[in-house]
């Protein structure tokens, strides 16, 4: 009975762990720059379609695909930003999710256009693969090391936007352009190097996905419901109410589809709704 309730606890938090990366960056560009990004998992897509074509067809090891999938994505997503979402800030939220589920639907054409609709397979390195004994219990190796990561974005994330010169300028940019240029402050940069780091995120989350959930032409649209439960259940601009909510929201799903198999996968959207029921701005949200 404990090993099975452990186990689950595992499952579940290394599963709300990949939601988290998956979504921190939403979190941020959506909290802190009231921008409606709906392509956000097309950028996630960007980087698990760059980290399977560099480990496949070029014989690159798992973990070196790893940043350069960061990059890809960050690099895509100021492309878009200076095109085409910095006409958009002032606009309405109607006109934010026209376009980027626009977005959307092209990355997800262009993906199957490229690698069809197939799954696509990866090849992580052996000591990812197998399961680590802790306490008597087996833990996937890999899961364990999805859990890693995300802590350490996690503090990553806190310190760099709540402690650091660049987040106080992207708070003031956020808060009042006008005043914050008078500052000298580069509000045009602070939005973009902002933006990369909300798809880079993404880009990440979408390459160690792939291990977990698979990857193909429709993940953009699959994992976009997830990702904008754990934002809205964890609270806009909040990265410790996106860890917490996705690691409930992952719990939940993982806890439901053991033991209450009858309900499956809907188990998550009654906790979202008892959760936004008792905390309507999020759990950490303040608006």
């Amino acid at each position: 009975m404990f090993a099975s309730l452990a186990g689950v606890l595992f499952d579940g938090f290394a599963y709300g762990m990949l939601l988290f990366l998956l979504s921190v960056g939403l979190s941020v560009t959506l909290g802190m720059m009231n921008f409606v990004n709906l392509a956000h998992c097309s950028f996630a897509m960007v980087g698990g379609y760059v980290a399977v074509t560099l480990a496949n067809s070029f014989g690159w090891p798992f973990l070196a695909t790893l940043p350069i999938a960061f990059l890809a994505a960050a690099l895509v997503s100021i492309v878009l930003e200076r095109a085409l979402y910095r006409r958009l800030y002032r606009a309405t939220e109607l006109d934010q999710c026209l376009l980027t589920i626009g977005i959307v639907f092209i990355s997800v054409a262009v993906a199957a256009y490229f690698y069809g609709t197939v799954q696509q397979p990866i090849n992580t390195p052996s000591y990812l693969r197998g399961s680590v004994q802790l306490m008597g219990m087996s833990f996937a190796a890999y899961r364990l090391f999805l859990i890693v990561t995300a802590l350490v974005i996690t503090a990553l994330l806190v310190y760099s936007l709540e402690y650091t010169r660049f987040g106080a300028q992207v708070r003031a940019a956020v808060d009042n352009q006008r005043m914050a240029r008078g500052l000298g402050i580069d509000v045009d940069r602070a939005f973009a190097v902002t933006f990369a780091l909300g798809g880079g995120l993404a880009g990440l989350g979408g390459a160690l996905a792939i291990e977990i959930v698979g990857l193909d032409h429709a993940f953009a649209f699959t994992f976009l419901v997830y990702v904008l439960i754990v934002v809205a259940v964890g609270g806009l601009g909040s990265i410790g109410g996106s860890f917490v909510a996705a690691a409930v929201l992952g719990i939940s799903d993982m806890a439901g589809k053991y033991y209450f198999p009858w309900l499956g996968a809907f188990l998550i959207y009654l906790v979202m709704v008892g959760l936004l029921m008792w905390r309507p701005a999020g759990l950490f949200g303040k608006r």
